[in-house]
Formats: C-alpha cells, sequence, structure tokens
C-alpha cells in the first residue's frame, strides 16, 4: 500500500503540474469507486473545467457526480452533463445520451464558471450519491490573469463530501452565464454574452444588414438572460429591408464538414403565417447563398435561399410534423447539419423534430422537395436576427450560444 500511494501521489504531482487534478476512489465491500480528471482553464475573474469521471463499481444506467467548492466559485454554464449548484455544493448529472457507464467507463464534461480569490480544484467527490474516498486531493493556489492553469501548493488527502451535500446541490441553480470567448470542450464554443460590455454587439459578433437597412435592431441586453444577466436582443420588424443579423464566423470554423449549433431564444410572438428568418448561414458551396432556419406557416422550418426549397414541405401534413416556436419562455434550439451527405437533424427542447429532419431519403411532406438537387454544403457563418417577408414582427432574446463538430445538448 505504502508503494502504491507513493506512486499514486507521483502520478498527480505531474498531472497538477499540467494543469490536472485527479482523485481516486477506492473500492469497498459495497462502496463503488469512482476517479476524476479535472482540468481547469482560467482567468482573472472565470474559468471553464473539463471533467472526466469513470466508474470503477457495477454498471450504471445514469449518474450524478458531486463535489463542494472550497472558495466562491459559481457554475454559470455546461456542456455535457446538467451542473446544478446551491451554496457550495455542486452535482453534475448526465444528459441522454452518456448515462449508462459499465465498469470502469467514463463520461467527459464541462463548465464555465466565474469566481474571485482563490480557484481552487474540489478535491473530494461523490458518486450517485456515495463518498468516493480520495487517495489524493490536491489543493490550488489562485492563478494568476495569465496563467492557463492553477498552479498546486500542496498534495494532501482531504475528507470526501457528503452525500447530504451532493443531495442538496440537486436543487435548481441561481441565474447563471457563459463567459464569451472560452471554448465548450476543445471542439466547441459557448457564448452567453456576458462579456459585452457595451449595447453593441462586439468581439467575435458583428452587426449585419443583408442588401439593406431599416429599422430592425440588434443589442445586448443586459436585463435578461436564461441564464446570466445578458442576452442578444433583436427587435424584428415588417418588411425586406427592415432585416438584421449578428453574425459570428468562429463557430462554423470549428468543423469541416459536419456543424452542430445550439442556442436558447425566447420571443413574444407567435411564428407567423408568412415565412421568416431568425438563423442564416452563407453556404459557400451553393453560390453563397444562405441555409435559412425560422418559420412559415406559425411553425418552424428550414429554406434554401437558391431554390427556395422548404424543410418540412408547406403542406399541412409538413407543417403538423414541425412544431410552433413557444412564446415568453425560454426554448433550446439544437440542429446538426451535415456537409459530407446533406442531411440535418432538429431538436427542440432536447426532443427531436420529425418535420425539420432530412435523412437523406425523400419523404412526401416532408424532405422530397429538398432533395430536388443534391445538396452538400459548406457552411461559412452563423447569423441571428430577423427577416419577415411578408408580415409579422417579433422580439427576440437569444443566449447560450454553441457550435461545434459534435452535439452540444441543452
Amino acid at each position: 500500500m505504502r508503494v502504491r500511494r507513493i506512486r499514486n501521489l507521483a502520478l498527480a504531482a505531474v498531472l497538477a503540474g499540467a494543469g490536472l487534478f485527479v482523485v481516486h476512489g477506492t473500492a469497498g465491500a459495497a462502496t463503488p469507486a469512482c476517479s476524476v480528471v479535472y482540468k481547469p482553464n482560467s482567468w482573472s475573474a472565470g474559468f471553464t473545467a473539463e471533467v472526466t469521471v469513470t466508474n470503477g463499481g457495477s454498471a450504471v444506467s445514469s449518474w450524478a457526480l458531486g463535489w463542494t467548492f472550497a472558495g466562491n466559485q459559481q457554475v454559470t454554464s455546461s456542456w455535457n452533463a446538467t451542473v446544478k449548484q446551491t451554496g457550495t455544493a455542486v452535482t453534475a448529472s448526465n444528459v441522454t445520451w452518456n448515462g449508462g457507464l459499465a465498469t470502469g467507463g467514463s463520461a467527459s464534461f464541462g463548465f464555465q464558471g466565474t469566481y474571485s480569490g482563490t480557484n481552487a480544484a474540489p478535491t473530494a467527490y461523490t458518486f450517485n450519491g456515495v463518498s468516493c474516498s480520495p487517495d489524493v486531493g490536491p489543493s490550488s493556489s489562485s492563478p494568476s490573469p495569465s496563467s492557463p492553469s492553477p498552479s498546486v501548493s500542496s498534495l494532501s488527502p482531504s475528507p470526501s463530501v457528503s452525500s447530504a451535500s451532493a443531495s442538496a446541490s440537486a436543487s435548481p441553480s441561481a441565474s447563471q452565464s457563459s463567459q464569451s470567448n472560452t471554448g465548450c470542450v476543445a471542439t466547441q464554443y459557448c457564448d452567453g454574452f456576458e462579456n459585452q460590455t457595451g449595447t453593441t454587439p462586439s468581439g467575435n459578433w458583428t452587426i449585419t444588414y443583408p442588401d439593406c437597412s431599416g429599422s430592425g435592431t440588434a443589442s445586448i441586453d443586459k436585463s435578461t438572460g436564461h441564464t446570466g444577466s445578458a442576452s442578444l436582443r433583436i427587435n424584428g420588424a415588417v418588411g425586406y429591408c427592415n432585416h438584421v443579423f449578428v453574425k459570428i464566423t468562429l463557430l462554423t470554423s470549428l468543423s469541416s464538414n459536419t456543424w452542430y449549433f445550439r442556442y436558447y431564444v425566447k420571443h413574444t410572438t407567435a411564428l407567423p403565417t408568412g415565412h421568416v428568418t431568425t438563423i442564416a448561414m452563407q453556404d459557400a458551396n451553393d453560390s453563397n447563398k444562405d441555409l435559412r432556419f425560422g418559420g412559415q406557416n406559425s411553425a418552424m422550418q428550414f429554406n434554401r435561399a437558391s431554390d427556395d426549397a422548404t424543410l418540412p414541405e408547406q403542406s399541412p401534413d409538413g407543417v403538423a410534423l414541425s412544431k410552433p416556436l413557444p412564446t415568453n419562455t425560454w426554448n433550446c434550439v439544437e440542429f446538426k447539419v451535415s456537409g459530407a451527405d446533406g442531411t440535418i437533424e432538429t431538436w427542440l427542447n432536447g426532443s427531436a423534430v420529425a418535420g425539420l429532419t432530412e435523412d437523406g431519403v425523400p419523404t412526401h411532406d416532408i424532405d422530397s422537395q429538398w432533395l430536388n438537387k443534391t445538396w452538400r454544403p459548406k457552411l461559412a457563418d452563423f447569423k441571428i436576427g430577423w427577416e419577415a417577408y411578408g408580415e409579422g414582427s417579433d422580439t427576440l432574446w437569444y443566449d447560450d450560444v454553441a457550435g461545434g463538430s459534435s452535439r452540444i445538448g441543452c
């Protein structure tokens, strides 16, 4: 045991020097073991952390990892897990596609947060309410603003988090927010507009008025947010020249031929009968025309600007296979666009939308019109905004926008 402990301490020291914090669980007769790798990336007032948990006990169909922060860290957003915080106690629970863990199986997730003072890494965890008693528990000193990861001040055993603390953390968290210009994971980017300092979108975001400008406006709203206190507000007006969008190119540059997008949106007015666009993406393989996402006949739809094809088809049965966008509440919208085969998948609040699925096989009322031509998109930008072609005005707020080469989740 002494030799094993020395080896574990040596390994932990090497990993901590690289910004990785490892806690090993010990298995008892009835206690499942877990190990956790916690990789932080800190700056002056915020941080991200990538976390990998490995199940050392019996196979599970769902999991919840609990820990307690030693400082005043506040989780502001997450990906690939649902992370909730009460006080200093935090619980990260699996999402729909990563709940099953065999013995020795691992799941990875990440989160963003804020802090002041010391940003010490957690040193003890619970797995499904059972303590993972650590062999090692490094603590860290507060990073300087330029430091990419915290430095380690000591390596010492630490007490585990009680199951009572883990269960207490399962209640809903306080208001959350994303930081700007930080990655969800290595292949993803998330932005909650919290780092915008003025009312005009800036940094990675640029206001654009395609073709002409009118009364449509885009601004940073510091009083409304899905998480935190900031969001992007679009005042959408009626009429072709009243369109307005806010553009980012970083989201599409994270992948070469398959793009996943996720955003939260709240709006005040139901989608109209006429065609409207809320998301537009320049397609370099389609004469630089936009792939558009918005609505028509009161339900969500895709529209290809080059030939005006719609997904779903605008028959009554096709529209019924799409979904309206609920008003006056935050909705999570996700979609995938493949440049390899031209397929599209869409989810609203975590549920797949049949009418917004293009699977490459013509289906009447859904995608037979869309497949009239071979389409292999190359997306060059991602634009959020509003364009109403014949009727309808709306006020919309967007928050927690994310993109990458894998599904982000709600």
